[in-house]
């Protein structure tokens, strides 16, 4: 078993930055990739940004050059560093831990950028 917790939501205005952190705990020693999913009112859940054990990261077209994932594998934490932050990456965001057959999922944090 994997526990997620998610921290550093809240409100922001248009432009501003926002540190999302997600630390994990249990059977840890067996992720692999861990990342940042999104979900809007009325949208459905998608990427943001994955991150995998040795720090190769991936990103979704919308946040290129304005978020940046990064993982502290002593401390089993993922974090999301958020500038430039708009109106439309208001969002419940979710941290997710994946395993060899199991993945895990955090309980999300809001994020609400206003213009």
């Amino acid at each position: 078993q994997v526990q997620l917790v998610e921290s550093g939501g809240g409100w922001v205005q248009a432009g501003g930055s926002l540190r999302l952190s997600c630390a994990a705990s249990g059977s840890t020693a067996s992720i692999s990739v861990m990342g940042w999913y999104r979900q809007a009112p009325g949208k459905e859940r998608e990427l943001v940004a994955t991150i995998s054990r040795g720090g190769s990261a991936n990103y979704a077209d919308s946040v290129k050059g304005r978020f940046t994932i990064s993982r502290d594998n002593a401390k089993n934490t993922v974090y999301l560093q958020m500038n430039s932050l708009k109106s439309e990456d208001t969002a419940v965001y979710y941290c997710k831990a994946i395993r060899p057959g199991y993945d895990s999922w955090g309980q999300g944090t809001q994020v609400t950028v206003s213009s």
